[in-house]
């Protein structure tokens, strides 16, 4: 990647837990991680959040709220990414595993007993949820 790219990610809870997805593949491949990706030309970063959230979960993100951004610099990979960050205050669906090519699992997980790998997103979600008041 020769510039930063742009990248989105949604937070989903329910009852205290937040909605996770391992990865598969560099960067940070086996970390947990908010469901995102990347955004597309010409394409408004909370539309593709929606789109990223049902292609990778299923889940339909009714409503989003902006909650703060994400910035990651990875070295070793020679990326860079800039991602807001939504939280989706509705949605419908149950989450499934669609894209198990870069997924290797999902899970409802407690925000008071997170996996011990996270990503850099979703580290900055947790905190930004923190600092919201946001469960």
């Amino acid at each position: 990647m020769q510039r930063p790219g742009v990248g989105c990610g949604v937070v989903f809870l329910k009852e205290g837990c937040i909605l996770l997805l391992q990865r598969k593949k560099s960067p940070e491949a086996g970390a947990w991680g908010i469901p995102g990706g990347k955004v597309d030309l010409l394409e408004a970063t909370e539309v593709a959040a929606r789109r990223e959230a049902l292609e990778e979960t299923g889940l339909d993100a009714i409503s989003l709220s902006l909650i703060g951004t994400s910035e990651q610099l990875f070295h070793k990979e020679q990326q860079h990414w800039f991602s807001p960050i939504f939280h989706a205050d509705r949605f419908t669906g149950t989450p499934q595993l669609l894209e198990p090519q870069k997924h290797g699992g999902i899970g409802w997980f407690s925000l008071s007993d997170l996996p011990e790998r996270l990503t850099l997103p979703t580290h900055h979600a947790v905190k930004l949820l923190s600092e919201r008041g946001i469960r």
